[in-house]
């Protein structure tokens, strides 16, 4: 079913909505990495559901228990797997979909493929399942720190942020943008003009029965040159695959993105001139910091859209199982925005795809 991803560091989620808990296994972790699990429950605090009221009420904690691979605070290779238990679930505010299926949800797609699905919040296709990857992600950012310190430069700096919702975007400066800045509105939008109107609207969509959409923006600093594999594993393509494997996600652009397609090779190309410690730097960033599918040291920038909340209040017309016209509003408790909680989901599946080709860099060093 796609549960596992990555190719050196590769993680293996598991776990449903509504059922006894959600977690992670990760393989390949090195031998003797100290953890801290004070960051880890930090990130998985700022994935959580009920921090705001802009986003839904379910009451979590997400406690994580880290079940194997872990000796006297570091990892000791084996796998190290992690679990954080569902408190909160209330399956019976799904009881009215027993025989209907959600408009843009993967109710009818799981249906038609597997001949089964969980009804009680959507089991896999939840948001919930994410949990395990925020938890393997603040792994994944102590190994990048580990690598880095071992090799006596400077650790990738991960740094995203909510750059539009709806109609709304917001100015930000990629070279300046801090993690504390992002994290000082509700929104995780650190302009704080656009974080009013954005809150404004997000809390109007709610009470219209209705759901809005946006975008992540990503900028990663002090990225070392030469991450990302010719041909199929470009650290693009992981990256997009990362992006677009998260939930209510339905666009992935790098550097210029579309707007490429605008410009000419004269005013796209990124020029080099001579950097500071010998290497080449470039003078824009138009390649978003890949060029051939390998880092070439400028930052690492992106963007991930996401749609709408598929479940809203409104009625919307949809069918019963049995191919029946009808009517559905939905209950429960639902984001009328993914993209607060959505930031540190994004965090996270760059640490592990970035930690994933840190390690494969290593089997590949240049003598």
């Amino acid at each position: 079913m796609g549960n596992i991803f990555g190719h050196t560091f590769r993680i293996s989620t598991f776990g449903e909505s509504h059922g006894g808990g959600v977690g992670v296994v990760i393989d390949g972790l090195p031998a003797r990495l100290a953890i801290d699990l004070d960051h880890i429950q930090n990130e998985l605090d700022r994935r959580r559901p009920g921090q705001s009221r802009l986003v839904t009420q379910r009451k979590e904690t997400d406690t994580v228990e880290v079940l194997s691979g872990l000796d006297g605070g570091a990892s000791t290779g084996a796998p190290l797997a992690m679990l954080v238990r569902n408190a909160d679930a209330r399956s019976g505010a799904y009881d009215h979909l027993a025989e209907l299926y959600r408009p843009s949800h993967a109710d009818f797609t799981y249906d038609a493929k597997y001949g089964n699905r969980t009804i009680a919040g959507g089991g896999r296709s939840s948001a919930r399942e994410t949990i395990g990857r925020v938890a393997a992600g603040a792994i994944a950012m102590q190994l990048l720190d580990a690598l880095a310190a071992k090799q006596g430069r400077t650790a990738p700096e991960i740094i995203s942020w909510v750059d539009q919702v709806h109609s709304v975007v917001a100015a930000v400066d990629p070279s300046t943008v801090t993690r504390d800045d992002v994290e000082v509105d509700p929104t995780r939008c650190p302009d704080p003009g656009a974080a009013e109107l954005m809150t404004a609207a997000i809390e109007q969509a709610r009470k219209d029965g209705d759901s809005l959409g946006g975008t992540v923006r990503t900028v990663v600093r002090n990225m070392p040159i030469g991450l990302g594999e010719p041909v199929f594993d470009r650290l693009e393509a992981d990256l997009g695959k990362a992006m677009l494997s998260l939930p209510a996600t339905k666009a992935f652009e790098i550097g210029s993105g579309f707007a490429a397609v605008e410009m000419t090779g004269l005013t796209h190309n990124d020029p080099f001139v001579p950097g500071p410690d010998g290497t080449p730097v470039t003078t824009s960033n138009n390649s978003g910091g890949v060029q051939g599918g390998i880092s070439n040291g400028q930052p690492l920038l992106f963007r991930t859209g996401f749609k709408p909340t598929a479940t809203i209040s409104s009625e919307q017309d949809t069918v019963t199982t049995d191919n029946v016209a009808t009517k559905l509003e939905a209950k429960g408790r639902h984001d009328p925005c993914v993209l607060p909680r959505a930031v540190p989901m994004v965090d996270a599946m760059t640490a592990i795809v970035l930690a994933d080709h840190e390690l494969r860099q290593l089997r590949n060093a240049v003598l």
